[in-house]
């Protein structure tokens, strides 16, 4: 394992994933290739009209868009020996690359999506380089002056490794737990949940910790946390504070619909 140079500065580190994803569009629709009564036996190949290879990961998405708002973050996360162009243009558009850690025996996470016609997907994601991110000492690779750190989906072990590191290094810690909230059990859950400053979950994963962690939202705002924020897809979001505070977000008008496949 090696660690990447470059600059140091900044307030706020970033943990997650960081990945390639291969988009696929199929022009036919999966569900016209699929016989029912050979589900038990399924073998089937599609032949793809376009594929693109881009940028990904939960770090380098929350990363980048940090660089945009003008901060400077660090990524501390788990990469393989074929990053060297993805790290160079984090670095290029603003991103503190210097805690990302090179597992040279590895290649970078990778996830595979192909769409259909009908926005159906059929996705296999390869872990590689981001089951070793549990490996990674956030302690060792931020600096007390960064204030803040963002622990998004990554290997469950490494986020909560990750959330004990931050609440001993005394920073504040926000917590997205995304897709990752179905491989935890409660006691994990509670574990990457205590202490921190922001929980961030979409509605159904939000309802998922509460029945994993048998809290419900004001246990959790009494005892736990200091802010609630649900994502409700496009009716916005919500945020609740620990003093009853009560926001609803609603959605950002847009000209253009853009496809968020691996966003």
């Amino acid at each position: 394992m090696r660690k990447l140079q470059g600059p140091t500065n900044g307030k706020i580190a970033v943990t997650g994933s960081l990945a390639f994803d291969l988009i696929m569009d199929f022009p036919g629709y999966f569900k016209d290739h699929i016989l029912p009564e050979k589900l038990h036996v399924i073998n089937i190949s599609f032949l793809v009209g376009d594929l693109k290879k881009q940028r990904g990961g939960c770090a380098g998405n929350i990363a980048y868009t940090l660089a945009l708002l003008g901060h400077q973050p660090r990524v501390v996360a788990a990469a393989g020996r074929d990053f060297g162009e993805y790290a160079e243009w984090l670095r290029e558009h603003g991103v503190d690359t210097s805690g990302v850690h090179i597992f040279d025996d590895e290649t970078t996470a990778s996830c595979f999506i192909t769409t259909d016609r009908a926005d159906s997907q059929i996705t296999g994601f390869y872990p590689g380089a981001m089951k070793r991110a549990r490996e990674i000492s956030l302690r060792n690779s931020v600096e007390q002056e960064h204030g803040w750190v963002i622990v998004a989906p990554d290997d469950p072990a490494a986020m909560i490794r990750h959330c004990c590191e931050a609440r001993e290094a005394g920073l504040r810690l926000v917590l997205d737990l995304s897709w990752q909230v179905t491989a935890m059990d409660g006691a994990e859950l509670l574990e990457c949940a205590r202490g921190a400053t922001v929980l961030i979950l979409n509605d159904y994963e939000f309802a998922v910790f509460q029945e994993k962690t048998g809290r419900t939202r004001n246990e959790l705002l009494a005892e736990d946390l200091e802010m609630i924020v649900v994502t409700l897809g496009d009716r916005g979001s919500e945020i609740y504070v620990r003093s009853g505070e009560q926001h609803r977000i609603p959605t950002a008008k847009v000209g253009n619909v853009v496809d968020p496949t691996g966003a």
